[in-house]
């Protein structure tokens, strides 16, 4: 017991009089009255369009930097960070599809559909091909354009592939997750496939080669072989960090002396990271691309803490909407920036990229309207204020309704039943399921005998489904006010309304049998022919077919997959 009391009383101490060593306090510089994504700054002052080196980490929480107080190595992150601007109001999605598709297309989930959970490897769905994407728009800008890593927004179509959504070459996978080494990834019991695409081929020769060194030596090439005189845009979306949790042996041994054996492995694999992203900066000062050149650093979603992840001093984990879900690193490093080595607390949001990239490049972006992001590269630049005033975490109508939520909680104009988020100046409110709502230390993160961090969500979370916090004043949610300001329910409520009404229906069809990677070489491929029309419709409901002996045909197959999986299962026991 004694252990468990000292332990809260640190975690109450560090909550109550502030664990950070940066001014939670500052307010957020946005403006009064939203401003339109489509008004015009004023265009870069640099004699040529830069080259863009976008670096995207996969699952790395929150804390998990040296420069926000980690135990973890981060040395070249923390040297770009502090010679660029630090992004500290800056958000992304909880989980990695939406966040990809944000970023791709500038517009939130609600605007393609893809507002409920993630694409998964055998569903006939992918990023919304009428959608223009953000290689699209550099490569009419004039820029080539390559991606390496996790792709991760559909490829049952080849016209789903990076290759075919303006990519000029890709490395890396298609699905969620993969062995660092093998590239195997089992979507359920004798559903696996290898998963490492060069182009549109599979990558069988690659297999063996921890995907980090892989991934940052194919950066290395694509800048050997192109001319620094020529714009680049080289999206670089590791693997790293998320499971499984592998790292090579080197690695490990630096954090031997860490007792949680999880923390330890995701430790190593951050600091491998890290030193991948060094030797991509090496490689754009070795190839003449530097002095031209914006790095923009960014995680995808919270960390995942029983995987070896921390989100301290934020709230929640991945897959929630609470701040420790949503808030990321970020940072810009560029000699570009005409007011560098310091932080920015203007509010910014992974829509913003595709906006300022394209501005940045001098691409033109009146034939994409509707994009929800904003340019931001004056904020960043400049230290003005942000044109961004309110971001939309999401809506999302599929996820399970919160059991006391309803119409009259939410004063007639909305069911606050439906997992929803919002933040509108200092405000930030969320409605339905919010997710898993604790605070846990770095320390605690696995196997971890105590229940007294569980005390937010005893008291405060089982009849709720209305929560309200002052985010610039609160950013650990601890004092919900959605009791004390009615008002600023209401007015929150209302714009979630608005939000609502230009939501298009949701993306999220049945599985597809013939995804199988045993149909397709025994790897992970597009298996639909293109052809196909789409095999969706709203609701998430799959559409019932008109032709009855192809529905049959389905039937069989189905039947004939859980045979062979009882086999495979059979088998290995």
């Amino acid at each position: 017991m004694a252990v468990y009391a000292l332990t809260g009383f640190s975690l109450v101490s560090l909550l109550s009089f502030g664990y950070l060593s940066w001014d939670w306090m500052k307010p957020s510089l946005v403006a009064d009255v939203p401003t339109d994504p489509m008004e015009k700054s004023p265009p870069p002052t640099f004699s040529r369009p830069p080259h863009i080196i976008f670096i995207l980490t996969d699952d790395q929480g929150y804390h998990d930097v040296g420069y926000h107080g980690s135990d973890i190595q981060t040395p070249t992150l923390d040297r770009l960070a502090a010679e660029g601007v630090k992004l500290e109001n800056y958000y992304i999605q909880p989980i990695c599809t939406p966040s990809r598709s944000q970023l791709i297309t500038g517009r939130y989930q609600i605007h393609t559909g893809l507002q409920h959970s993630i694409i998964r490897p055998r569903q006939p769905n992918c990023l919304p091909l009428d959608q223009v994407t953000l290689p699209q728009k550099l490569q009419e800008a004039g820029y080539s354009t390559h991606m390496v890593g996790k792709w991760h927004l559909g490829f049952y179509k080849k016209e789903c592939l990076p290759t075919r959504r303006g990519f000029d070459t890709f490395l890396g996978s298609l699905t969620g997750n993969v062995d660092y080494y093998t590239y195997d990834n089992c979507d359920g019991p004798g559903v696996c496939g290898y998963d490492l695409h060069e182009g549109e081929d599979v990558a069988w020769d690659q297999s063996g080669k921890y995907s980090t060194f892989l991934y940052a030596q194919r950066v290395s090439k694509i800048l050997a072989s192109h001319s620094p005189k020529e714009p680049i845009f080289i999206y670089v979306a590791f693997q790293a960090v998320h499971t499984p949790l592998q790292s090579p042996k080197e690695y490990i041994y630096r954090y031997r002396s860490m007792g949680n054996v999880a923390r330890r492995k995701y430790a190593a694999m951050v600091t491998c990271m890290d030193e991948a992203v060094k030797n991509i900066t090496w490689a754009l000062k070795k190839y003449g691309y530097y002095d031209n050149s914006v790095i923009v650093f960014s995680t995808d979603n919270g960390g995942q803490t029983f995987s070896g992840g921390s989100n301290w001093p934020l709230r929640g984990r991945k897959g929630t909407y609470w701040e420790g879900g949503v808030r990321g690193i970020g940072f810009v490093h560029s000699p570009l920036i005409k007011r560098k080595r310091r932080t920015s607390w203007a509010l910014v949001h992974i829509t913003d990229w595709y906006p300022t990239l394209v501005s940045l490049a001098r691409g033109n972006l009146s034939n994409v309207p509707g994009l929800d992001g904003y340019n931001v590269w004056p904020a960043i630049s400049e230290g003005k204020e942000s044109p961004r005033t309110e971001i939309l975490h999401n809506i999302d109508p599929l996820y399970n309704h919160a059991k006391y939520g309803s119409l009259e909680d939410g004063f007639g104009i909305w069911n606050t039943a439906v997992q929803a988020s919002i933040r509108v100046g200092e405000w930030k409110l969320l409605t339905g399921d919010p997710g898993y709502s604790d605070w846990i230390p770095p320390q605690t993160l696995t196997n971890f005998p105590g229940s007294w961090w569980n005390l937010e969500r005893l008291t405060d979370g089982l009849r709720k489904s209305v929560w309200l916090f002052n985010i610039t004043a609160d950013p650990y949610e601890r004092y919900d006010l959605s009791d004390q300001r009615p008002d600023v329910v209401r007015t929150l409520l209302m714009r979630l309304v608005h939000y609502n009404r230009t939501a298009i229906p949701v993306r999220y069809p049945a599985e597809n049998p013939r995804a199988h990677p045993d149909f397709n070489g025994g790897a992970w491929g597009p298996w639909a022919s293109e052809d196909d029309g789409e095999e969706w419709e709203g609701g998430g409901e799959p559409l019932k077919s008109r032709n009855k002996k192809k529905k049959c045909k389905i039937c069989k197959l189905r039947s004939f997959f859980r045979k062979l999986n009882t086999r495979l299962m059979s088998n290995r026991i």
